[in-house]
């Protein structure tokens, strides 16, 4: 756990120590470039063509099967890596000393303030009393000596430690436990509760009792349970006993929640001899504390048969019940959506229909579930294709055949390390941070954990990746596993296939059924939510980590067969600087990248979960149901370890997400499909050493030369280095583009014959995103170039027009043309048009010159095919059409301050030539410039003619996203400096005086903006001081609170052989720090807010459109849909940004921050009172906002 607050001097119990990591930042400043420092130099095998000669470096700490010292390297001194080791034993032995003189102290304190208090009793009952109080105690502490003294981790601990070490931990917590609203409170909890589920899932009640006894016992500990803990117990132990938990809860103060009373029943319905008295009183007792019977099927989740034993004991008392009926269903009262969510609309139409029928529905649902029951799915990558020499061929199909053998042995070596460390484990029976992680191990068989760690394995890249990325994706992947079987076993896929049944025929071509009032359809009962928190999930993949590390080697000569066979290891632990922070990296070793290299495996595997689904999404119906059949899926993304939209989420009433979980299924729902033409272009391209101009990477083969290195690398100077590290990082940038566009395009050639969906969820914002990470059409050009429409629709008698627009949009050229001459201006071209698509690499290529070259590539083979049919507005397309916003966050705070100028300059009133914002504030900076010139301003002669809308775009793009004056300065550096004329001398001066004049000409356009971000600003400021975050509600009922606290770093320790050796240092936020961060709550708030306020917009267009039975998908500000319904989309849009700035956005954002923030008693009226004196009209709140500011910060003061 993360040191408490006072402790931030101590030494950390793992890790370097201080003077290490000192040297080792000293010798990297000297290096000067040197990014990485490694301890305990190996010596590397050197391969077939000497390449890899040089020494590399590693942390080897030794293995639960090794002790054996680490291998040095040649000349090096033997008292390195031996002070490393001794010095790490040292200070382990004397800090444990340290720990134990402290908790003998604390233990003796403990012993006298329980005799004091024993001497304030009554005297004639105090020596009874007293010899009782002394008794149990000693018996506790004897107890606890025998028990842990054969489990103790450090073989020179003495028994009796064990239980003063407890007896200190109890009192360790306290300041945490007193507050049960902090974050860390919920998430000890959640662990808590995690570990019970766990339990649960292992039919194993005796551990369960025993640990929930562990902190049952301990006054402390026991404020960390809550009823939900005992109700865990409760279940499992329903088919034996339950009563002797239940008085359990009772006698610490817990009140009996439904679910406690839920488990009462179902033990005993179990029971086959039931009588009826015990039933009558437990029913009774229900009754007299509030709750009703039909509660329990109308709030509790059951799983397998819960519910038919719950109802079978209350047919005992009451043969005649019935289960309650359903719920009526509730409609939402937004009053953005009153017309989309009316029974009686005249508009009423039928759901809108797939171009498939309810079998074929039901055969892609099975396909989909098979693939996800399977977990990973493995696929041909797209450089199987690419032609190989006969040497070559020989060449690969030995480096498999090695490769394989490997990987046989690597996995005995994992199963044997998993195996042998589960064993160790079980025999601890204190609460220590292994035997936490043992039942977590016990989850899967064997084999899968031993699967998902070569599956880590494989996918290495040769520069490594940090220890917390590889630790949280191993513990993922863990966890998403015992998801699907929990789901399994607790009959949710029935009730998801039940439920996709129901939505099956609202989709099916073949099937009448009108659109429900809500515009979705129910969900199931649901199951238990069982999430782990993310600590727990960081040290159980950093566990499985070390196993891997050191149970993978590769012989020494396993490619220079001269060398002698020595087993060295795989992965080697390396520490890097990045900026003050130390972080763990893992590296592969050079003979194993060598060995991937050489076998040139043309597979792929990759989670269910990273591909598109082959039916439509589960539709979401609740923050914990929708998107994939079992692969679990959030909701909200979320900052890791931060729990507080999550709960957000779960208090919101359900009729309130309605819109928000509709919009995502109508997102969901759009088929899709391959443009495979583009495709197999895009395809040769990449295995013909690729294009980079055309945005298509190139393999690492044609990366620069390395530098020449001397063999002694300490002889390198400060240029070598240099030179060297630029390489080493081109080189891992060309990797990591080559891998991504390779996994993109080996996945759409994947489903080049298939109709696809991508699920889709949203951030805390409420911005959408396809939950595949890979593959979708918020890539880049190459990704949207290759995607279509699944549904064709005839363009109709514009559509063609559309089509020719939308090309002209996407070269970047005619920007400020009105659309006619856009469209006169393709008609022009008409010959390069057909050129392109034509005869693509061996034309003109006038594509390749356009700004999204492989997206016009794709409309020019559009308009070929659309033109040349004999009726082109009967011709079916499938290609999307998009409509971007003119600079979308400037749109809305125009709109919300009313401001008419600013208004005009982005498109928000009517012209007969598109305005650009960018030209127009360039042009309002230029003026700026003359006048200041005409005074004799040297820096504004000196810019003459060097202010253009690209210098200025980016700042002004930014502004409405809390850029600040320092980072406007950056920007607009950096594009003077792409300008080769411009005298760089001038550059700071220049980009000074530019974004001053930019901020000012933005200020005269948008006159309310800026006073608009300085409000938003300043009130979360005062929020934030308070030690409050940021919330707020959308216009669509959406809760949304800022996830930005104040960083800690934390360690995960691994035990080896009674040490505690460095392994992960990590930052996270939001999980134990619970108070917020002030800078960051201030300045996000403002570009958050407006995000919120564009996802409002995009899902209000996106139910209108469903209303409409149109296809409609977004990348945010960008809209798509059929060239035939390109001006309903308009339309649609324009409607539903009036009707949202309609409402009292501004206004309601002050009654909400008010009420939530500084009502206080008294003050109550003056907040009031304020809140309906800044109600005086659509515009913002000009005149009362100097006293609003006054009254928040007053009121925070008054609060502190």
């Amino acid at each position: 756990w993360p040191r408490k607050a006072g402790q931030g001097g101590k030494k950390s119990l793992c890790g370097p120590s201080f003077p290490e990591l000192l040297k080792a930042r000293v010798k990297q400043l000297q290096a000067s470039n040197v990014p990485e420092m490694m301890v305990n130099k190996v010596d590397l095998a050197p391969l077939g063509n000497d390449k890899y000669q040089d020494l590399l470096e590693k942390v080897v700490a030794p293995g639960p099967a090794e002790e054996q010292p680490t291998p040095r390297g040649r000349g090096e001194s033997p008292a390195r890596p031996r002070n490393w080791v001794e010095k790490s034993k040292e200070e382990m032995y004397i800090r444990q000393l340290k720990v134990e003189r402290k908790l003998s102290i604390a233990a003796s304190r403990l012993a006298l303030e329980g005799q004091a208090k024993a001497k304030r009793k009554d005297k004639a009952k105090a020596k009874a009393k007293a010899k009782k109080r002394l008794k149990k105690p000693e018996a506790k502490v004897a107890a606890a000596q025998s028990h842990a003294g054969s489990h103790n981790v450090y073989a020179h601990s003495k028994p009796k430690v064990v239980a003063v070490k407890e007896a200190a931990k109890a009192q360790r917590p306290q300041g945490v436990l007193k507050n049960k609203d902090s974050s860390q409170h919920k998430v000890l909890q959640q662990t808590i509760q995690s570990n019970l589920e766990c339990f649960l899932f292992l039919q194993q009640p005796e551990e369960a009792e025993r640990f929930l006894l562990l902190y049952h016992r301990s006054p402390v500990k026991r404020r960390l349970l809550n009823a939900n803990a005992y109700n865990i117990v409760m279940r499992i132990w329903a088919r034996k006993r339950v009563n002797r938990l239940f008085s359990m809860m009772e006698s610490v103060g817990l009140q009996p929640s439904l679910d406690s009373y839920a488990a009462v029943l179902e033990c005993m319905g179990r029971n086959q001899s039931l009588s009826y008295l015990p039933l009558f009183r437990c029913m009774q007792q229900l009754k007299n504390d509030g709750f009703h019977v039909d509660e329990l099927f109308q709030k509790c989740l059951f799983e397998e048969d819960e519910k038919e034993k719950v109802l079978r004991a209350i047919r005992i008392v009451q043969p005649n019940y019935q289960l309650p009926p359903p719920p009526s269903p509730q409609t939402c009262k937004s009053y953005l959506l009153q017309d989309f969510y009316s029974k009686v609309s005249s508009r009423m139409v039928s759901y809108p229909k797939l171009d498939f029928s309810v079998q074929e529905l039901q055969e892609r649902f099975q396909q989909q579930l098979e693939m996800e029951l399977n977990n990973t799915i493995t696929i041909e990558s797209v450089e199987s294709t690419k032609p190989l020499t006969p040497q070559a061929i020989k060449a690969v199909k030995l480096g498999r055949k090695l490769l394989t053998t490997l990987r046989s042995r690597w996995h005995d070596s994992i199963l044997q390390a998993l195996q042998k460390s589960k064993h160790s484990m079980s025999k601890l029976k204190t609460v220590s941070g292994y035997n936490i992680l043992y039942p977590y191990l016990c989850l899967l068989p064997d084999e899968e954990y031993v699967g998902i760690m070569l599956q880590i394995l494989n996918t290495l890249s040769p520069q490594g990746e940090s220890l917390a990325v590889l630790a949280r994706e191993l513990g993922s992947k863990v966890y998403n596993r015992y998801i699907t079987q929990r789901k399994l076993r607790s009959r949710q896929l029935e009730k998801v296939q039940e439920v996709y049944e129901d939505y099956i025929h609202l989709l099916a071509k073949d099937s009448q059924v009108d659109m429900p009032g809500r515009g979705g359809v129910l969900g199931p009962e649901g199951y238990r939510d069982c999430s782990w928190p993310y600590m727990l999930i960081m040290r159980l993949g950093m566990h499985m980590l070390e196993l891997l590390v050191h149970a993978v080697k590769v012989p020494r000569n396993a490619l220079n067969p001269h060398l002698e066979h020595k087993l060295i290891p795989v992965l080697y632990h390396v520490y890097s600087f990045r900026s003050s922070w130390q972080i763990g990296l893992i590296k592969p070793h050079p003979i194993f990248s060598q060995i991937v290299s050489d076998a040139a495996e043309t597979l792929l595997t990759f989670n269910s979960s990273a591909m598109p689904m082959l039916c439509p999404p589960v539709p979401w119906t609740s923050p914990h149901f929708g998107a994939f059949v079992l692969n679990d899926t959030k909701l909200m993304r979320f900052v890791d370890g931060a729990i507080q939209h999550q709960l957000l989420l779960d208090q919101c009433p359900p009729v309130n997400l309605h819109p928000v979980l509709d919009a995502l299924n109508q997102l969901g729902n759009c088929a899709w499909k391959i443009n495979q033409p583009v495709l197999d272009i895009i395809i040769s391209i990449f295995n013909d050493k690729g294009n980079e101009k055309l945005d298509i990477p190139p393999p690492i083969s044609e990366a620069p030369r390395p530098p020449a290195i001397p063999s002694n690398y300490s002889t390198m100077n400060k240029s070598q280095k240099h030179e060297l590290l630029l390489y080493k990082k081109k080189t891992a940038e060309m990797h990591s583009l080559r891998m991504d566009a390779l996994y993109k395009l080996s996945i759409a050639n994947y489903v080049r014959d298939k109709v696809f969906w991508f699920p889709h969820n949203m951030d805390f914002r409420g911005r959408t995103y396809p939950c595949p990470p890979y593959f979708n059409h918020l890539g880049n050009d190459v990704t949207r170039a290759i995607l279509l429409f699944a549904e064709g629709k005839p363009l109709g008698p514009k559509g063609l027009d559309w089509l020719k627009i939308h090309l002209i949009n996407l070269t970047g050229l005619k920007k400020r043309n009105a659309l006619q001459e856009r469209l006169e201006y393709a008609n022009e071209i008409m010959e390069e048009i057909l050129d392109s698509a034509d005869h693509p690499l061996t034309g003109r290529k006038w594509w390749m010159n356009t700004d999204e070259p492989w997206q016009a590539l794709a409309c020019c083979m559009e308009i070929a095919k659309a033109s040349r049919s004999p009726d082109p507005a009967a011709y079916i397309s499938h290609f999307p059409v998009h409509q971007d916003g003119s600079c979308n966050g400037l749109q809305h705070y125009a709109a919300l301050g009313r401001d008419l100028i600013g208004a005009i300059s982005v498109n928000l009133m009517p012209c007969d030539v598109p305005q650009d914002v960018y030209s127009a504030v360039a042009q309002q900076v230029e003026e700026f410039r003359k006048k200041d010139a005409e005074q004799g301003v040297k820096i504004a002669q000196v810019l003459q003619g060097f202010i253009s809308r690209k210098v200025v775009k980016q700042t002004v793009m930014t502004v409405v996203y809390g850029v600040t004056r320092y980072g406007g300065r950056l920007q607009m550096e950096k594009r003077l400096k792409e300008i080769d004329e411009f005298p760089e001398e001038y550059l700071w001066e220049a980009s000074h005086y530019l974004v001053k004049q930019v901020f000012n000409g933005i200020k005269e356009m948008f006159s309310a903006t800026r006073d608009i971000q300085n409000w938003l600003t300043e009130s979360a400021k005062l929020i934030a001081q308070s030690g409050q975050t940021v919330e707020w509600v959308t216009p669509l009922g959406l809760p949304i609170v800022q996830p930005y606290y104040r960083s800690k770093s934390t360690v995960v320790s691994i035990w080896c052989a009674g040490l505690i050796y460095p392994s992960l240092r990590f930052v996270h936020t939001g999980t134990f720090s619970s108070l917020p961060d002030t800078v960051k709550q201030k300045n996000a708030f403002p570009p958050n807010f407006i995000h919120s306020l564009d996802s409002t917009h995009m899902m209000l267009t996106a139910l209108h459109c469903l209303r409409q039975g149109m296809t409609f998908v977004s990348v945010h500000d960008c809209y798509w849909t059929h060239a035939l319904t390109v001006d309903i989309m308009n339309q649609i849009c324009r409607q539903q940004f009036v009707a949202l700035h309609s409402e009292k956005i501004l206004q309601d954002l002050s009654n909400f921050m008010l009420e939530k923030y500084f009502c206080f008693g008294r003050a109550e009226s003056c907040c009031q009172g304020l809140a309906l004196a800044s109600r005086g009209g659509c515009t913002f709140f000009q005149s009362s906002h100097a006293d609003l500011l006054s009254f928040l910060f007053i009121q925070v003061r008054q609060r502190d």
